[in-house]
């Protein structure tokens, strides 16, 4: 049975991002609610305390609970792998999201647990396994905040990351320049990508994870990376809640007609 606060929790949030309540906008005072029959004085603390957790207010002696401000992330799509960012820098791809979103940031808001598994079958067709092989995942939580924003497990062969930084659990990206400089410097440069995106509602796993409400919607990320000769060295599966990003994509528009002509 789901909790009183939490019911309440769940309706004020979906009158926010409906705009019912605008950003800058105070919420009502608690004892405004209980009088209002939405539960007593604990259950109302409880459920603005949800709020501020997800990052959607915030709470401050004299001013009260107000909504933030909600500008989604931007999240690039190509530039976000640039090589002079994490090759010949320091800026690892979410660090770049944060930057192109005029956002701060600090390393520890990624944390990570690594562990050798068995490939399921889509993680086996992509990194060119049998299924049922051994494999590397490095799970990562990234959040804004304190805010969760998304995961991504990226999945590796044990030739190619053992006795690397990428499997070192240790909070924050794999050293200067991320995963992808740790590869590279392995003998694996990073030569062309490919992403998959679909829509869903979250899990019930993902929801708490990600502190989304009921029934909230998900971008699920399919991201292969290939080396110039065709190797697959990552492959990897985000989960992104959907209302906290804006994806950007910016490329030159192919002309294979003219690439063909004699």
């Amino acid at each position: 049975m789901t909790p009183k606060w939490r019911e309440l929790a769940d309706k004020l949030a979906e009158r926010i991002r409906s705009g019912e309540y605008a950003a800058g906008q105070r919420l009502p005072h608690i004892r405004d609610l209980v009088e209002a029959g939405e539960g007593s004085k604990s259950t109302v603390h409880a459920a603005y305390k949800a709020l501020e957790a997800e990052g959607l207010v915030t709470s401050s002696r004299g001013h009260g609970t107000v909504v933030r401000h909600q500008a989604p992330l931007k999240r690039l799509g190509i530039a976000r792998y640039d090589k002079a960012k994490w090759r010949d820098g320091d800026e690892v791809a979410f660090i770049a999201d944060r930057v192109a979103s005029g956002r701060a940031y600090r390393r520890g808001e990624q944390t990570q647990t690594v562990s050798r598994t068995t490939a399921p079958a889509t993680v086996a067709s992509a990194l060119g396994v049998p299924e049922g092989a051994d494999v590397y995942a490095r799970a990562r939580l990234v959040k804004e905040d304190g805010r969760p924003t998304h995961t991504l497990t990226s999945y590796y062969r044990p030739e190619h990351v053992e006795g690397t930084r990428l499997v070192d659990p240790a909070p924050g990206p794999a050293g200067r320049g991320g995963g992808f400089r740790v590869l590279y410097d392995a003998g694996y440069e990073i030569d062309r990508m490919r992403e998959e995106l679909h829509a869903r509602t979250a899990t019930p796993e993902e929801a708490a994870q990600l502190r989304l409400a009921p029934g909230e919607w998900v971008v699920e990320l399919h991201r292969t990376a290939y080396t110039a000769d065709g190797t697959v060295v990552e492959f990897a599966v985000g989960v992104h809640a959907a209302t906290r990003f804006a994806w950007s994509y910016e490329f030159e528009v192919p002309d294979s007609a003219r690439e063909e002509a004699p």
